[in-house]
């Protein structure tokens, strides 16, 4: 990478926390740095992170480990071991770094080992001897033997083998077409060589999540005390009913504690099962000649695999042939260095990348048995890593907790306060505590008492499960999108693509079919109809024709013995194009015997072309070339027309230009297809040499221009306008020809319009590549799409659109998108054609290369933003109205109406049962009718707050009133009977607000909050079961939660007030709020006054 490269590397990287205005648009300002005369600064504040603010963080992809220490250094916490169980656990990752760098060591000495006996040219030593197999074996060379020979990368075993063709006989193989691969066969080299798996750590078990969930310390504390209430009951009422106090209070948080572990069980078996689909890499293998797609854990000993850039070596094995064929060891040795790969350095490790070239290897060690194996089996896979809004939630979490913490210190002061002063009275209306007169035993349980009452004040004030909630909606979505065809790798991926106001997508295979055929053919200057005839062509053109497509391939032609269909295996232009040429009569077995392959230039996304040198049977060369049509056209100098006759290309270039554009305006893409004779004395005869060797690629004649159809996929018109709506601009960059991109641009509705298909909405790959870094950014905004791209110019403009200010997602399958995919905010790879390399620096893996796939991954990441905000409504509801319940009452009366056990109770609806209901909301249309989320939107909106406050003021009201005006109504026969009835109709009263309020949260604006509710089945259960728990809580379990039975008006009564939640929700939405965000005003005065203290 250039110097230039890096600096722009550098300046997308600080951009990544590229932040965004409220409302983002497609043409977002670029940040300005700040000027303290500004007039403006007050709309700048909203996009500057505050370096004050460890919970300030926009961007986790890439951050480094001091910024995510930072934050979980800062946020107030009961159970570390649960809050952060599905971050990044950074004191593993330099353990597991520590263990990479000790196996890595042993590759390292192998390979300085190999240079030094390379560099001394040491031939075979004489004597060196081969390990003796087990007699009776399947094979005649053993695991132990293979093991050594690869890890060690021993050449003189493998030469006392005979080289690659000897070992592959060893082991029954067929370097030309592979192992058998019928079940016998692979069952007998798995028992003999092991298979391709190494075994992996076992997950948590319920018995670990049960020990987690039990660290909460406040849990602890509540236990404590339920423990010294249940001694002191037990002795001063006796064991029959002694034990209810404390007895209840232990039973609650054992509830507690199960269910949160049970929720957190099941949404890490969501993630196990996500990390295996993960590591389930599909690659092709050569088997009984046949080219076939398995499973990397399918892999055997003896199988022969082709390899071809971006490809992960799957197993160890040995180089049966390559060209230019480049090795990453970099996950294995340590290093960047790319080495090269020829006879001399023939073994490849298993987890290495193909940075370059292709080949073929024999695999001889998999599993357990390669080094790669080995450092998995060491090292257990971590799936924490934290997102964005899970370090924002920490932030509220952590200032909700001090507020609850403070307040629980307030009425814990007052409650003892009153109490040892005299204050506080019992049911009867006794004092509780007169000096010299009341027992210690009764004064030390009345202090328990309260002080249970405060610390459980803190379980309901802090929300532990708030961060929590966004894993829980994470892991359902996440299982949801392999349904939409989307293996997410990043969680914070999902939900930075609810922020996503840009994609730059891939044409072929995305928004096109990827079921590629030929359909215009040019021969010459001659057009056939239909474009496969080759009556019309001289025999030595379709000789040539022939021979340049059946060399110059990636794929492979499989004609069963059986008289079965012929099977073509490659990329589908390579399909295409072996497809038509079998049509014009190509025997593709007999032009590959009959000519020797001598070098290949490898197709090169930047060169836009791919060559090959062959040796034919009568000693003479042919270079013969293959790629984009104006490029390939414009190193010829002859063409042959369709007599067979070379023709100076001078006169008729014009005309092929024309062929070229006329094919490109039907939105086909255009590939040529040339050659040149050259001299068998020119090409050097040294291995290393013609590694180094330059094809000549100037001089040709061009023998045929094709034109291949590749149909727009159904559905992606609607998918591109859905997009549109929803405020996201698509962005189509293409290596196609300009006007191929622009035909197909229009068809997908990416182009309005034939007007809009000027510069600089429609650009060049150079033209952009060329303009200064400046202008590229003022250009960037105007981009619809680009033609004749590099990887690295959809580098160049995804770092432009982001410095704009734009949150960018881009879509790649090669290699080389690998720097891309990496700079975006969210890197989508596909899952058919992309290789490895891109999908390991992808985010978002698109299974079936749709790009409809793509705008239902955009619907996901704003369902997972909307259903926490819903859920943060629902929660901070019962926060405030509990609390301020409770400490009114604590402050007026010395008395709390809500004991231990029913704010438990009223913690496990909000926290685990209400995220299970709302956290599970399914994606609705709607969502798509919205700007995206900005990245710096508040969590807590201006009509969260209006609609939180609305049902908190009116629950707070209601249940005071009933608390201090109650008595008189519902007069019983005895004082301590009524006040048993008013503090159970207050509870009752205060979880039907609940319940009720749980279907207001689902529609934040909607005036409709049924709408969908029976396609979400468990928001349903969990009401439902909510519901059904505390008729059976008051009815039945009275002695535990200090309640009595209520008659039918009474529950009529309860209903009542949580029903009308539901119409003074919808009166509440009329009233009107403001745009700016309160929060932004607080902190915008916040950074007045900090400026004013400063100046």
């Amino acid at each position: 990478m250039s110097d230039s490269m890096k600096n722009m590397a550098a300046t997308g990287s600080t951009s990544s926390n590229g932040l965004l205005t409220v409302t983002i648009t497609n043409t977002s300002p670029r940040r300005r740095v700040l000027d303290s005369n500004d007039n403006n600064d007050d709309d700048e504040d909203d996009l500057l992170i505050d370096p004050d603010d460890p919970f300030d963080i926009t961007q986790t992809k890439n951050a480094p480990p001091e910024t995510l220490k930072r934050w979980r250094q800062a946020a107030f916490v009961l159970n570390a071991s649960r809050r952060f169980r599905y971050t990044l656990d950074l004191k593993k990752e330099e353990e597991k770094e520590q263990k990479k760098s000790m196996i890595r060591a042993h590759a390292q000495v192998i390979r300085a080992a190999l240079l030094f006996r390379l560099a001394g040219e040491r031939q075979l030593v004489t004597g060196t001897t081969v390990a003796p197999t087990t007699p009776g074996a399947d094979y005649t060379v053993g695991l132990e033997q293979l093991v050594s020979m690869s890890k060690n990368q021993n050449i003189s075993a493998l030469q006392q083998y005979g080289g690659v063709k000897g070992l592959s006989n060893f082991l029954k193989s067929d370097l030309d077409k592979g192992i058998i691969g019928d079940e016998a066969d692979l069952s007998k080299r798995k028992n003999a060589f092991g298979t391709n798996t190494y075994p992996r750590k076992k997950g948590k078990g319920l018995w670990r999540f049960l020990w987690e969930a039990w660290q909460d310390l406040t849990l602890i504390i509540l236990i404590i005390a339920a423990a010294v209430s249940l001694v002191l009951g037990i002795k001063t009422e006796g064991l029959k009913e002694g034990w209810f106090d404390g007895g209840s209070i232990a039973f609650a948080v054992m509830l507690v504690i199960v269910v949160t572990a049970v929720s957190d069980y099941r949404q890490s078996l969501q993630f196990q099962n996500l990390n295996a689909e993960k590591q389930n890499i599909q690659l092709e293998a050569m088997r009984g000649g046949r080219t076939i797609k398995i499973s990397i854990f399918e892999i055997v000993v003896g199988d022969v695999l082709p390899l071809k850039i971006g490809d992960q070596v799957p197993a160890d094995g040995v180089l049966i042939t390559g060209h230019s064929l480049a090795i990453d060891e970099s996950s294995m040795t340590g290093e960047s260095k790319i080495v090269h790969k020829d006879q001399k350095a023939p073994f490849l490790m298993s987890g290495c990348k193909v940075a370059d070239g292709v080949g073929s290897m024999l695999v001889t060690s998999v599993g357990i048995n390669t080094e790669w194996g080995l450092l998995m089996a060491t090292i257990s896979e971590d799936t924490g890593e934290e997102t964005p809004l899970q370090v924002r939630l920490n932030g509220v979490a952590t200032f909700i907790g001090i507020v609850g913490l403070t307040v629980a210190a307030a009425v814990l002061a007052v409650l003892l306060g009153r109490f040892f002063s005299g204050h506080t009275k019992d049911l009867t209306g006794k004092v509780q505590f007169v000096a010299g007169e009341t027992k210690i035993s009764d004064a030390v349980d009345a202090c328990i008492k309260i002080f249970t009452i405060a610390v459980t004040i803190v379980v309901v004030a802090v929300p532990e499960g708030l961060p929590l909630a966004v894993t829980l909606t994470l892991a359902y979505s996440m299982r949801k999108m392999m349904a939409d065809k989307a293996l997410v790798r990043r969680l914070s991926a999902c939900e930075t693509m609810g922020s996503a106001t840009t994609i730059c997508s891939d044409k072929t295979g995305t928004l096109t079919l990827n079921q590629m055929t030929v359909v215009e053919t040019y021969v010459g200057r001659k057009k056939l109809n239909p474009p496969d005839d080759s009556s019309k062509l001289h025999p030595e053109v379709v000789s040539l024709i022939n021979e340049g497509i059946a060399q110059n391939t990636t794929g492979n032609i499989f004609i069963p013995k059986d008289g079965g269909e012929t099977e073509v295996s490659g990329s589908p232009t390579e399909k295409a194009i072996l497809s038509w040429a079998m049509k014009l009569g190509m025997n593709f077995e007999l032009i590959r015997s009959s000519s020797k392959v001598l070098h290949v230039f490898p197709f090169n996304s930047e060169k836009k072309r791919g060559g090959v040198a062959v040796k034919r049977a009568n000693s003479g060369v042919h270079i013969h070339w293959k790629g984009a049509a104006e490029i390939v056209l414009g190193t010829c100098t002859q063409y042959i027309d369709s007599n067979g006759h070379p023709q100076s290309i001078e006169e008729e270039k014009a005309f092929f230009k024309k062929a070229i554009d006329d094919m490109a305006t039907q939105s086909l893409r255009c590939v040529a297809i040339a050659y040149r004779s050259y001299e068998l004395d020119k090409i050097p005869s040294k291995e290393e040499d013609l590694d180094q060797w330059t094809l000549p690629e100037h001089e040709l004649v061009l023998l045929a221009i094709v034109g291949i159809k590749d149909p727009c996929r159904p559905g992606v018109k609607d998918a591109v306008r859905l997009c549109t709506e929803a405020g996201v601009k698509v962005r189509m960059v293409t290596g196609d020809n300009v006007q191929t991109a622009k035909a197909i641009a229009l068809e997908c509705g990416i182009l309005v319009s034939i007007e809009d298909a000027v510069e600089p909405n429609i650009i060049e790959g150079k033209t952009f590549r060329e303009l200064s870094e400046t202008e590229r950014e003022q250009v960037a905004m105007k981009i619809t799409v680009m033609g004749r791209s590099s990887p690295n110019d959809k580098l160049l403009l995804v770092q432009a659109l982001r410095n704009g200010g734009e949150v960018v997602a881009v879509t790649g399958d090669g290699t080389n998108d690998a720097p891309a995919l990496h700079e975006a905010d969210i890197g989508l790879s596909m899952g058919i054609q992309g290789t490895e390399v891109a999908k390991e620096s992808s985010d978002i893996i698109i299974l079936d290369d749709n790009f409809a796939s793509v705008v239902k991954v955009v619907r996901w990441g704003r369902s997972v933003y909307a259903n926490i905000q819903k859920f943060i409504q629902f929660q901070l509801t019962v926060n405030v109205a509990a609390l301020s319940i409770n400490v009114v009452a604590a402050v007026s009366s010395g008395d709390v109406p809500l004991n231990a056990v029913q704010l438990l109770w009223v913690n496990l609806i909000m926290d685990t049962l209400g995220a299970l209901a709302l956290a599970t909301e399914p994606p609705t249309d709607s969502l798509m009718n919205r700007s995206p989320v900005g990245r710096r939107e508040p969590l807590i909106t201006n009509i969260m707050w209006r609609n939180l406050l609305v049902q908190a003021l009116y629950q707070v009201i209601v249940l005071l009133i009933l608390n201090f005006g109650s008595a008189s109504i519902l007069r019983q026969d005895t004082m301590t009977h009524t006040l048993e009835v008013k503090n159970t109709i207050i509870f009752n009263a205060f979880v039907m607000c609940q319940i009720f309020n749980e279907f207001n949260a689902r529609k934040p604006e909607g005036m409709n909050v049924f709408k969908g509710v029976t396609k979400n089945r468990l928001f349903v259960g969990i009401v439902g079961m909510t519901f059904i728990l505390q008729i059976i809580i008051i009815t039945f379990l009275g002695k535990f939660t200090t309640t009595v039975r209520l008659n039918w008006q009474q529950w009529l009564a309860c209903l009542c007030i949580g029903l009308f939640s539901w119409p003074l929700a919808i009166i509440g939405k009329l009233i009107p709020v403001s745009k700016t965000p309160w929060s932004r005003r607080v902190v915008r005065a916040f950074r007045r006054m900090k400026k004013t203290r400063t100046a």
